[in-house]
């Protein structure tokens, strides 16, 4: 046992480091060819921070286990609502930024409904994928067009634009190569070590793309996010979250759908499913709510962290 689990530490901390390198490196290669701040802002700044997500969903779907896949986009999404903002509000409240009232929780709900009509028949094929690539590519010429008419990228994106380093061309390359490199090598060993303890457990590779995979992609997200509210940037945490759980439907889920499509049994649309849409209009009615204030306040941070605690509770007593 002590193999696989050394294997998830190992694969979880170079996960990180390398998508670090490899969103450096793509955007600086970007901007040595010439691409506008914007164009790098919306494609590889916004995508390439989903990358770790994105390349475990495609060694889980090559490896023949999308349903691990799955558990990791939906499990990363409740992760990031429920324990990410969640606890971060309990540090400091949140506040919703203009853009992410009109433009990003939209999205996020039609992203939303998009991933229910997908999932609604049990199964996750080939033209669900092409579904959720078509409204990726669709969010992403919105949001060009919206930027070409305002020239203002939105405040989590604009942060991770400005903290990349000007680098020369040659070293941007190494720093793509390597960190595409070593993302997939990490992928891989993920994959390999949560199914050997899924095994070793007794319980699916749902349950830990669920939990284990799902919570260990989600902490970067938590430093990150409770760095920008200890820093005085607030504002800046909901938009990094809404932006992420975005792509985990769109980009991450697409990603079985078009490798390996895959049947599953009514839990995963009801509990799992079924969990992260109720995190999500709770951070709608948060937004919204009538007479309240758009802000995250600390006892509604405390009711999101409650709610990831007792999904969690709920897998471990049903596993």
């Amino acid at each position: 046992m002590w193999l696989p689990v050394l294997g998830l530490i190992v694969g979880f901390i170079t996960l990180v480091w390398s998508a670090d390198r490899f969103v450096a490196g793509a955007a600086a290669t970007a901007n040595n060819l010439g691409a506008s701040k914007i164009l790098i802002g919306l494609t590889v700044v916004s995508i390439g921070t989903s990358a770790p997500e994105i390349l475990v969903a495609l060694a889980a779907a090559i490896e023949g286990t999308s349903i691990l896949a799955i558990g990791n986009a939906i499990g990363s999404n409740i992760a990031n609502i429920g324990l990410v903002l969640g606890v971060t509000a309990m540090v400091a409240p949140l506040p919703f930024a203009a853009s992410v009232l009109k433009v990003e929780l939209p999205w996020l709900i039609g992203a939303t409904l998009l991933a229910l009509f997908c999932l609604h028949d049990l199964h996750l094929g080939v033209v669900d994928g092409f579904l959720l690539v078509a409204g990726l590519s669709l969010i992403i010429h919105r949001l060009v067009r919206a930027q070409r008419r305002k020239p203002e990228l939105p405040d989590s994106i604009q942060e991770e634009l400005d903290e990349l380093e000007d680098l020369p061309m040659a070293r941007a390359l190494v720093y793509l190569i390597i960190g595409l490199g070593v993302l997939l090598a990490s992928a891989q060993t993920l994959v390999w070590a949560a199914t050997e303890v899924a095994e070793y457990l007794g319980v699916s590779e749902l349950i830990i793309g669920l939990t284990v995979i799902a919570i260990g992609t989600s902490l970067p997200e938590l430093a990150a996010t409770l760095a920008a509210a200890i820093k005085g940037h607030p504002d800046i945490a909901i938009g990094n979250v809404v932006g992420s759980n975005i792509l985990n439907i769109v980009a991450v889920l697409a990603v079985p759908a078009l490798v390996t499509p895959v049947g599953f049994d009514t839990q995963v649309l009801w509990r799992d499913f079924g969990t992260m849409a109720a995190l999500t209009l709770l951070l709608v009615l948060f937004a919204y709510g009538f007479g309240s204030r758009p802000i995250i306040t600390r006892f509604e941070g405390c009711i999101l962290a409650l709610s990831w605690i007792g999904y969690n509770v709920l897998l471990y007593t049903q596993a």
